[in-house]
């Protein structure tokens, strides 16, 4: 087959800049692989808005079953998003021997584990590599290059909205509430932010790197996730004069005995990252995964995590990946999730309680003698020892901010002594926690 016919399901932001490139980049393309591939037809609800491109040669369509059905496409390109109707789609595409493309990390996550196993059976491939960092090869480097290693850790700023707000908030002393309101302003976020600005998204993509990295199944309503929107800007200015910098981080680390992984530890959350490590450096929209594994030590992949141009790029890479050895060679491409099935394993997530982590805690109290020895004497009870702490100006209510950086313990283990200290009646506020990976690289 010197040809690759190629459906497209949606013509927004992404689905543009993939047929863009499939039209202009065609004499590239062909000579990389020694074949064509060539957008057959493109299916959207809005077939009216011009797009800045030549579609003429490309049959267009209203109904995307007309595509996922056709006798005249072999490849599916999926970029409606969400779960549904984009599972059905794909799910069809895939049962008519189509191979599937897709950069919705949502489907992969929730329901991957359906989908590879139905794509392995009718002998085609299934490509997600945008899904998780745009335009950044990350998968294809855990999947491929880092493939001779145990990964010992994954460390992801996979979201370029609360990347772009933290930025701003550090940058300019600026509150959330304000940043946020200038995100969506400028189309870094959207009308209801919660999907990026909680984690979800993060979490979404998180699921996907930890899978990959230790054979595990996708686990993604088991990443712990908490979202950045209790940052205040005199946290980030706190975080900085004690050398840290915060980040929303997706972090993926392996448990077990000796070199037998037996369960996987995934969080999302706001971290303090020291401020001259390389994942710190990362700001505005820019997304970034450091992967380190047992021979490679820390690898570190950086660029534009979303938008037109560099989320196309990585779907037409995961087209080209398949027409090479289109149409019966599929068996010759890594496994979509870096283990062959027989292998993968149902492994266990580590439980919240158990994770190890250091910790800044900011404390709102009473201005009063006794105040902080009470608290420091419920941290000791629990054997929590601190690396730092530092009292800020009192505020007009008379209430003094406490800023704390513990060493390491338990979550389950300072959950507990945040119970107690709650309940002190000199603490006027709930107790902001915040973690910390003081050995990112």
């Amino acid at each position: 087959m010197n040809e690759v016919r190629v459906g497209l399901l949606g013509l927004g932001t992404i689905g543009t800049g993939v047929a863009r490139i499939l039209i202009e980049q065609q004499e590239l393309i062909s000579r990389r692989l020694g074949k064509n591939v060539r957008l057959v037809a493109a299916a959207d609800r809005d077939l009216k808005t011009e797009r800045g491109l030549d579609l003429s040669g490309v049959r267009l369509t209203d109904d995307a079953s007309d595509i996922v059905t056709a006798d005249d496409i072999d490849l599916v390109v999926e970029l409606i998003g969400g779960y549904e109707p984009a599972r059905t789609f794909v799910a069809t595409a895939l049962e008519n021997g189509k191979h599937a493309v897709t950069a919705n990390k949502a489907l992969i996550a929730k329901h991957g584990e359906e989908l590879f196993p139905l794509a392995a059976s009718k002998g085609v491939a299934i490509g997600f590599e945008a899904a998780v960092g745009g335009g950044i090869p990350c998968l294809k480097a855990l999947r491929e290059g880092c493939a001779a290693n145990a990964v010992e850790s994954v460390y992801g700023i996979l979201n370029g909205t609360c990347n772009f707000i933290l930025t701003k908030m550090e940058n300019e002393g600026a509150d959330y509430a304000d940043v946020l309101k200038e995100a969506q302003e400028l189309g870094y976020a959207e009308a209801d932010p919660t999907f990026d600005v909680e984690g979800i998204d993060t979490a979404h993509k998180l699921s996907i790197l930890a899978a990959m990295a230790y054979g595990s199944k996708i686990k993604f309503d088991e990443v712990f996730t908490e979202g950045i929107s209790k940052i205040t800007a005199a946290d980030i200015e706190s975080a900085s004069e004690l050398g840290y910098r915060i980040k929303l981080l997706g972090i993926a680390k392996p448990h077990g005995d000796g070199s037998v992984v037996d369960k996987v530890e995934m969080r999302v959350h706001p971290t303090l990252v020291p401020v001259n490590s390389q994942i710190a450096q990362v700001s505005d929209s820019y997304n970034a995964v450091q992967v380190s594994g047992d021979f490679v030590e820390h690898t570190m992949y950086f660029g534009r995590g979303a938008g037109e141009r560099p989320t196309a790029s990585a779907v037409v890479a995961d087209i080209m990946d398949i027409a090479r050895v289109s149409p019966d060679g599929v068996e010759y491409l890594a496994p979509p999730m870096a283990y062959v099935a027989e292998e993968r394993r149902d492994l266990q997530t580590l439980s919240v309680a158990d994770i190890e982590c250091e910790y800044y805690l900011r404390l709102m109290v009473k201005d009063k003698p006794g105040v902080i020895a009470s608290v420091t004497a419920i941290l000791a009870d629990h054997r929590i020892s601190l690396e730092a702490l530092n009292q800020k100006e009192r505020h007009a209510s008379h209430a003094v901010a406490v800023v704390m950086l513990t060493h390491e313990t338990t979550e389950g283990n300072l959950q507990a002594a945040i119970s107690r200290i709650v309940g002190l009646e000199a603490v006027e506020e709930d107790v902001l926690i915040l973690r910390k990976e003081s050995t990112v690289a």
